[in-house]
Parts: structure tokens; C-alpha cells; sequence
């Protein structure tokens, strides 16, 4: 495979998915589960749509992560690999934690009645005292990038290796995915991972004991790396699979609604529920690769532009987020308005930061993970 090949499609898929990430947070001002700050008024209708979301939204990112690896490691050694890796994804950690989370905190405890007081006291005072949510020390939102981080520096020896010495181990893969399903054999180690690991281990994003969601990501994180491995039978595989993958998604998530619409629990429908949610969400990566090598394998000053910002869009929106939610929480409007002044407001203050801050003053760039501005 050319490593000079560049996939606009991954680029596209990468906004996307981002933007998309956007609309889910905001989602998650609204919905009946727990979030950081909740409207005065709960949508039952709008989980739908979230759960859906939900199910391959961060597992096609790690993949798209492992397929990025893929091309890094083509460039530099392991070692500046590592490097870069420490600084794309630590700096943007740290500052984030002790610049663009805190304020999220601040709102939340001003919610919860656990601090009255202005921003500044805050800051001052109890910011940085404990480790969330008992203290106020947390990654929140930016948990992506410490999980990115590990993941690269614990993985590239062996990518190296499979780089270099990748014939008998790739090869056998390109003879499975040639094969009329073979793309849908990746379920099987998911299935495992989601049928044994995950009844004992709920999500946390806190790393230490997060095993469900560290092992799941790392394994979708190694087949991005290994799909791309795998060169153009790839692209080709996911070409013939992508219309079928569609049939069988559609499938998967219409099972799942009825099994959660049911309520019912049991050790066989654990086990089977397993088989569907994996199937699900494997079955929508498939298709957003498939089309989107079909359709957006392109690349325009659109999306050059906003490749770039991704990075910062995802490191802000949260917080603008959740400032905009606290102020329109309590008043008495739908919850259609609230949703639409919120998604146009985190945009919007994003790209304000982004574009008149961040591209403006070169000292910020790499604490957003930035490379030399190019605008």
C-alpha cells in the first residue's frame, strides 16, 4: 500500500462523526439518563435516536484512530511517533483539565447546590481539590485523548512489527475479508468483550477501572490499524459489503428496540442481546466506511478547513455546552428551542474561539493539539 496515498474519506468521516458528537452531548441535556447539568424538561422520544448514536459513534473512532496510526507510523520512527503522540494528545490532556473542564464543574456544583460562590472563587478555592465526582479534578469529555494516548505508545511495537514483517498475519486477514462476509468475523472477538466483560464492568471513562470500555476501545483501536494494513482489498471488500452491511444494520437496531422495549432480562437475552448490539454497531462502521468511500473520497478547501478545527471543536464544546444549558435549564421553553439555540450556540462559539483565538495566536495552537497554523 502507498503510504502516500491520502483517504479524504476517513477525513470526512472524521468530521462527521465529531460534528455528530456535538448533537449527542446536546441530546444528552435532554434525555432521562444522567448527565452533568439536565433541562427542567426530560424528552422520553429523544433517546431513540441517542441510543442509536450511541452504538457505533465512539467505536468507529477508534477505528478511524487505528487507521491514522496506520499512515503516522509510515512517516516517523516509533520514537517520534511517541513523541508527537505525547504532545497531539498530553498537552491538549493537561490543559484541558485545568483550563476548559473546570468551568463544567463549576456549573454542575452551582446545580447541585455543592458551591455558591462566582467562577473565580471557584477557581481559587476548590478547582483542583479531589478527583471527580467526589472532587473536582476530572478529564470529563476529554477521557478520549488519555485512552488515545496509552493505546499508541502501548500498541506501536507491534504495529512497527506488523509493518515490518506483516506477510503472514495480513495476508490471512485479506483472505478472510475477501470472502463474501468476512469483514463481519471482527464481531467475534467484540461479542466476547461485550458478553463477558461488560456485565461486570460499567462504563466509568476514569481508566483505572474502566476495563469493559478500555478493552473494547483498544480492540476497535487495532482493527483500524489492521484494516489499512490490509491495502486496497480493503476498500474493495467494504465496497461489495456496504449494501448488505445496510440491510443487516437496520435489522440488528430494529432487535435491539424490541429487546429494550420488552425490559426483560435474562442470561439469554444478555447473550443474545450481545450478538445483536455487536452486530449493530459493526454493521453501521461498515456502512459509514462503505459510503463514504464511495461518496466523500475527495477533499476541497471545506474540509481542509475543517479537519483542522475538529480538534479544537472537540476540545470546547462541552464546555459551551453546558454554559449555554445552565442559563436555559429552568426557563419556560420547548424543548426544541433549547435544542436549537444550543447546538447554533456550541458551533458557533466554538468557531469564534477557534477561528478569531486559535488560528489567530500561534502560543495556542499546540494546546489544542495544532500543528504550525497553516491559515
Amino acid at each position: 500500500m502507498d503510504k502516500n496515498i491520502r483517504r479524504y474519506d476517513l477525513d470526512w468521516l472524521r468530521v462527521i462523526v465529531f460534528g455528530l458528537l456535538i448533537f449527542y452531548h446536546v441530546g444528552m441535556f435532554f434525555v432521562p439518563w444522567g448527565w452533568h447539568i439536565k433541562n427542567n424538561e426530560i424528552s422520553e422520544g429523544m433517546r431513540w435516536p441517542m441510543l442509536f448514536l450511541n452504538q457505533w459513534r465512539l467505536p468507529i473512532l477508534f477505528v478511524i484512530s487505528g487507521m491514522g496510526t496506520y499512515y503516522a507510523l509510515s512517516k516517523r520512527s516509533i520514537w517520534k511517533f511517541n513523541l508527537e503522540r505525547c504532545l497531539r494528545l498530553g498537552v491538549p490532556l493537561i490543559f484541558g483539565m485545568l483550563v476548559i473542564v473546570p468551568p463544567q464543574i463549576y456549573f454542575e456544583r452551582l446545580v447541585t447546590n455543592q458551591f455558591i460562590g462566582s467562577y473565580f472563587s471557584y477557581i481559587t478555592t476548590e478547582a483542583f481539590i479531589g478527583v471527580y465526582p467526589e472532587g473536582n479534578v476530572s478529564w470529563h469529555h476529554l477521557w478520549f485523548l488519555p485512552y488515545l494516548l496509552i493505546f499508541s505508545i502501548t500498541l506501536s511495537p507491534l504495529f512497527v512489527r506488523l509493518k515490518r514483517n506483516s506477510s503472514r498475519s495480513i495476508n490471512w486477514i485479506q483472505r478472510q475479508i475477501q470472502k463474501p462476509y468476512g469483514l463481519f468475523l471482527f464481531i467475534v472477538p467484540l461479542y466476547f468483550i461485550e458478553a463477558l466483560i461488560e456485565p461486570f464492568f460499567p462504563v466509568t471513562h476514569a481508566l483505572i477501572d474502566d476495563w469493559f470500555n478500555f478493552i473494547n476501545s483498544i480492540t476497535f483501536f487495532l482493527f483500524g490499524f489492521i484494516l489499512i494494513a490490509t491495502g486496497k482489498i480493503f476498500w474493495e471488500s467494504i465496497e461489495r459489503i456496504k449494501s448488505k452491511a445496510l440491510i443487516i444494520g437496520v435489522i440488528a437496531f430494529s432487535i435491539q428496540l424490541f429487546i429494550w422495549v420488552q425490559g426483560k432480562d435474562s442470561f439469554l437475552i444478555h447473550f443474545t442481546e450481545a450478538l445483536v448490539k455487536v452486530t449493530n454497531l459493526w454493521s453501521w462502521i461498515l456502512v459509514l466506511f462503505g459510503y463514504s468511500s464511495s461518496y466523500l473520497n475527495s477533499n476541497n478547501k471545506i474540509l481542509s478547513y475543517c479537519n483542522r478545527a475538529v480538534y479544537p471543536f472537540y476540545i470546547l464544546h462541552q464546555t459551551i455546552t453546558i454554559i449555554i444549558g445552565y442559563y436555559l435549564m429552568n426557563l419556560e421553553w420547548s424543548i426544541v428551542t433549547k435544542f436549537i439555540i444550543m447546538i447554533l450556540g456550541t458551533f458557533l462559539g466554538s468557531w469564534v474561539i477557534y477561528h478569531f483565538l486559535i488560528l489567530k495566536i500561534p502560543l495556542l495552537q499546540p494546546l489544542f493539539g495544532l500543528k504550525k497554523n497553516k491559515y
